[in-house]
């Protein structure tokens, strides 16, 4: 990283005992990252190579090209230490970037912690969480490159709506293959995608030989996104005019987002102090690594620094998972990827963090948890419903039942300093706002939401699927 990413000099910020009663912390919008970081160059071991699904060898370009434009493809594979953000993006990033930095003084207060604890807020994007930052950077290139259309899978429809978004800035036509549960739990996060002027399918649909096939066997499919992923990915193959956009897991999804990571070390060299434990919610990896990964390279340095990705015990991927190469969508029609695995046809409950229902996870997050640089806690649905609530009380904003996670697991910690005395400063990424996930919170409030556990004959059978892979 840049020296110039690492300090900031900044002439008319508060400084000193004006810091000491500061709540959020703002830098300007020249402050916008003129770079993306790539943790690539910076991992301990060269990351595996996806392996092309049929012949199992490293895949090139040409074999993801009906997917993937030129430019994606070079960041995919880039080993570059950092990728120059277009100014176009930029623009765009102006809206919403940078994101504020906020002490959560009420919540530790309401603790009694001796905890520092901050969050880094994603929520202030227009789509309502940090999905923008990756969905511009890819509309952009494939604008760029002439596509007209893009498909894509969504969760909890986060991702849709950032995409759908980004389809209104640059003009191009977006069509969203969203996981059944999701569609039905979460209405109004579909009518935002369409209100920008994306078409929102319920997945799976028949509109694709994928969910063909799956409603054939299970009518009343709740769906998962890695069913999802394969029908929006069959579609772009089909068609000349279409690209594949998606919302995690790859490097390049994960490397547009280090704008996040990068803004927090400034901001955190405004306050004057900086982590010791660091903290995201993990599904695919989008937020965690965009958060975490600009850090990494002072923890491989030597900093005492705890990185700790949260999860839902319902779909415990990085805690409950195998690693292995296993496939990034149900149909196996992805690349082979190296990374911890439920299983490509785990089906995961239907809890209401839709977001991180996905069977597996971004490689360089899994190789960095297999090398014991990251860690991973899973928590269950009713208390990270607790500690939502015991947020938005204290700091007022009502968070995503994804970022809950990420809520929870700082909130544990803060109380185990208050339980030894420590005054740690503790960081995490508070993803998006909930303001469409309140059924969610309804039914929590009337003592509706139950704890949903993974099935571990489901998961074994899934894992006995995993392909046979010889490297």
């Amino acid at each position: 990283m840049k020296k110039c990413d690492m300090l900031l000099l900044h002439e008319n910020l508060p400084t000193g005992d004006v810091m000491a009663e500061t709540t959020k912390i703002l830098l300007d919008e020249t402050e916008i990252s003129k770079t993306w970081f790539n943790i690539v160059p910076h991992m301990p071991n060269p990351p595996a190579p996806p392996l092309h699904p049929a012949t199992h060898l490293p895949v090139g370009p040409a074999d993801l090209a009906p997917l993937f434009c030129d430019e994606i493809l070079g960041q995919e594979m880039s080993a570059a230490q950092e990728i120059e953000i277009p100014e176009p993006v930029r623009e765009i990033y102006r809206l919403w970037r940078p994101t504020p930095l906020y002490r959560a003084r009420r919540l530790e207060k309401a603790l009694d912690t001796p905890a520092h604890i901050y969050y880094k807020y994603e929520g202030v994007s227009p789509a309502g969480s940090h999905k923008p930052n990756t969905a511009v950077a890819q509309a952009y290139y494939n604008r760029k490159a002439g596509i007209r259309r893009l498909t894509t899978e969504t969760g909890a429809g986060q991702w849709g709506s950032a995409l759908a978004l980004a389809g209104t800035f640059l003009d191009l036509e977006i069509k969203v293959y969203m996981v059944r549960v999701s569609y039905d739990q979460k209405p109004y996060r579909r009518h935002m995608m369409e209100t920008w002027g994306a078409k929102v399918l319920p997945s799976p649909s028949p509109e694709t030989e994928s969910g063909r096939r799956v409603l054939a066997e299970r009518p009343d499919s709740p769906g998962s996104l890695g069913l999802a992923i394969s029908e929006a990915a069959e579609e772009a193959a089909s068609r000349a005019d279409t690209k594949y956009a998606l919302g995690s897991v790859l490097n390049h999804v994960l490397l547009h987002q280090t704008v996040i990571g990068l803004e927090t070390i400034k901001q955190f060299s405004v306050a004057g102090e900086g982590p010791d434990v660091l903290i995201a919610c993990c599904g695919g990896g989008s937020n965690f690594g965009g958060f975490a990964f600009p850090f990494i390279p002072r923890k491989l340095a030597g900093e005492n620094l705890r990185i700790i990705a949260a999860e839902p015990s319902a779909c415990p991927t990085l805690t409950k998972g195998a690693y292995a190469y296993d496939f990034g969508d149900m149909a196996r029609l992805s690349p082979l990827l190296k990374m911890y695995t439920l299983g490509h046809d785990f089906v995961p409950p239907g809890i209401h963090a839709g977001g991180l229902r996905y069977h597996g996870d971004s490689p360089l997050v899994s190789q960095l948890v297999r090398e014991g640089i990251v860690e991973a806690a899973a928590y269950p649905q009713r208390a990270i419903f607790a500690a939502a609530l015991t947020f938005a009380r204290s700091e007022g904003i009502v968070p995503a039942p994804e970022c809950a996670h990420a809520i929870k697991a700082a909130i544990d910690e803060a109380l185990r300093c208050k339980e030894m005395g420590e005054k740690k400063v503790i960081a995490f990424c508070l993803s998006g706002h909930g303001h469409f996930d309140m059924t969610a919170y309804d039914r929590y409030l009337a003592g509706n939401i139950q704890d949903l556990d993974y099935s571990e004959e489901e998961m074994h059978r899934a894992l006995a699927q995993l392909p046979q892979v010889n490297v």
